[in-house]
């Protein structure tokens, strides 16, 4: 059965778009099918997969818009998984979705065209709790919170609980949450070890495990179009990452 994930924050520069393409990468060298979707109109993992958003000629704007088929707007990406990209459009489709009735369910609908094909759908949201994270976190099954253990980085997971729980109630009961994963994560300081210390028990969240240190090698990789995993395969970071994967497809079975 595929397993929707959405990976959110409205925190910007948490890492979502990392955890996204890294967790993709990993899931696919498993042997599993895997979609990613970029719903940030910055685009940020539809370049860092490699695709130029100005040379696409359709993406999820256009797909939301129901203009087309999200089949008809599938690209693959070298490192194994398929992508439904985005493109500087996407900030304009809230507005045009906001006239629309049933405008939370755009996404899930779009993608009942395609789901039977993968067995893990990941929803990489826009840093903001707008229409188009509230489509992701209809469609999805469960949340992925990324966390950066920094003492600013916490203070919108509340809001973003409350938005979770409004959507079960109104949009997607069946929607749960995963955890958070620790992002940019330095065990050598006490700030770090409190804030996620906190935030487990202020919110009564599952920590991910292991946590994803800090890396240089995080940067380089959209510079490549590839997935930390390709470009730096033996890090600990990449190593991090396909652990996380693993256990929570193990999880899951």
């Amino acid at each position: 059965m595929t397993r929707t994930i959405a990976v959110a924050n409205q925190k910007g520069g948490v890492a979502k778009t990392t955890t996204v393409a890294s967790l993709g990468a990993a899931w696919a060298e498993m042997g599993r099918k895997v979609l990613l979707v970029d719903l940030d109109p910055q685009a940020c993992l539809t370049f860092s997969l490699g695709l130029d958003p100005e040379a696409l000629e359709f993406s999820v704007h256009d797909v939301l818009l129901g203009r087309v088929a999200a089949r008809l707007a599938l690209v693959p990406t070298d490192d194994g998984p398929d992508l439904l990209p985005a493109t500087i459009d996407l900030a304009g489709t809230e507005a045009h979705l906001l006239t629309k009735t049933g405008r939370e369910y755009a996404l899930r609908s779009a993608l009942e065209d395609v789901a039977g094909d993968y067995d893990l759908i990941v929803l990489d949201c826009s840093p903001s709790l707008g229409v188009l994270t509230i489509n992701a976190l209809t469609a999805a099954d469960e949340v992925i919170i990324p966390l950066q253990c920094e003492t600013l980085s916490h203070r919108g997971v509340r809001q973003l609980l409350d938005t979770v729980a409004d959507v079960q109630r109104l949009c997607n009961k069946d929607l749960t949450i995963r955890g958070v994963l620790p992002t940019m994560f330095d065990a050598r300081t006490n700030m770090a070890k409190a804030v996620l210390s906190d935030v487990q028990q202020r919110y009564q969240l599952s920590v991910l495990e292991p946590p994803i240190a800090k890396s240089i090698r995080f940067a380089e990789a959209p510079a490549a179009g590839r997935s930390v995993l390709a470009t730096a395969g033996t890090s600990r970071g990449a190593a991090a990452y396909r652990e996380v994967a693993r256990r929570i497809i193990k999880d899951d079975d």
